[in-house]
């Protein structure tokens, strides 16, 4: 099957299946597959337009409402921590588009860039990785309990006859939310983090996210755990929520850009990043419920050696 904005011809299957794998595996890690599906794309398909990081964003609208509805469902969404990181990133994805198209329309000086993010993402999570394994943390005696609690709450639903009430599990709670603070309770534990940080670093990565096309919930959800202390459980559903309105403003602004660069793809190439969203929405949702089965810290070190594979490859490709 051929793509025409892409310039490639793939078989119609390759896609779904491919980001079906990748996000199975990735939302055990809570971690986004569109970082993996931008290299697969650039080195495996040969999509190296602009236009591939419309399409990633693509895949991303697409595949996300499925695990935001998920975290929405069991009161684990921190709304004004959300809209502070939609507001952030919107102007910087933006911006990251504009930066994608005048100044790294060359494969090679991309891949560079590309490089450089996804190692940062890779050694950031060995890190993390390597201070897990020197011992228990009250984070980690936290997230403990909670699977605990969990786990309780699945017997006693299974025992009811699966009419189990979700209002049992622990939910945010809003304790006051200005434009100096933000904080909010969650398992008995509280949480305040400065309001001008999270925005700034929103569009920080907002632009990283939209020259890349990730929208940037893989790079700012590390940010909130391991600088602002709050916790994964709470932090993903503001991430993913973040990650598709700034992809759905990135896929806006790159279709928008196109009548400006005739000679260049810089549109999505929808039909590809349909099917890759489709592909990643199932593959969000198995992973989902499989993650119990599966190690988390094994996934997050297959993760981490791919994700350094990657970037390693990208590096000495551009010197040699």
């Amino acid at each position: 099957m051929v793509f025409p904005t892409a310039g490639i011809e793939v078989a119609p299957w390759v896609p779904p299946l491919v980001a079906f794998v990748i996000s199975f595996f990735t939302s055990m890690g809570g971690v986004s597959g569109a970082f993996l599906l931008l290299p697969f794309q650039m080195s495996v398909l040969g999509y190296t337009h602009p236009s591939v990081s419309a399409t990633n964003q693509l895949f991303n609208i697409v595949a996300i409402p499925s695990g935001v509805y998920r975290y929405w469902k069991e009161g684990r969404m921190v709304w004004p921590l959300t809209w502070v990181v939609v507001v952030g990133t919107l102007p910087g994805v933006l911006i990251g588009a504009v930066v994608r198209v005048a100044y790294l329309p060359n494969p090679k000086n991309f891949k560079l860039f590309a490089a450089a993010v996804l190692l940062y993402i890779g050694l950031r999570m060995v890190q993390d990785l390597l201070k897990k394994n020197t011992g228990g943390t009250a984070k980690a005696d936290a997230e403990k309990r909670f699977q605990e609690m969990v786990r309780r709450h699945r017997s006693l639903a299974s025992q009811a006859g699966g009419h189990g009430s979700p209002q049992t599990l622990p939910s945010v709670k809003v304790t006051h939310f200005n434009t100096r603070r933000l904080g909010y309770t969650f398992y008995e534990e509280s949480y305040d983090v400065p309001f001008w940080g999270i925005f700034a670093l929103a569009f920080i990565v907002g632009i990283v996210g939209g020259i890349y096309g990730i929208g940037g919930g893989a790079i700012i959800a590390p940010f909130f755990v391991t600088f602002f202390k709050l916790p994964v459980y709470t932090v993903a559903g503001a991430a993913l929520m973040g990650t598709f309105v700034t992809s759905v403003a990135g896929v806006a602004f790159y279709q928008a850009l196109a009548p400006f660069y005739p000679t260049m793809s810089v549109a999505p190439d929808w039909l590809l990043g349909i099917l890759f969203g489709v592909g990643g929405m199932a593959g969000m949702y198995l992973g989902a419920r499989c993650q119990k089965y599966v190690p988390a810290k094994a996934i997050k070190w297959m993760l981490a050696a791919i994700i350094v594979f990657t970037a390693v490859k990208y590096i000495v490709g551009f010197f040699y």
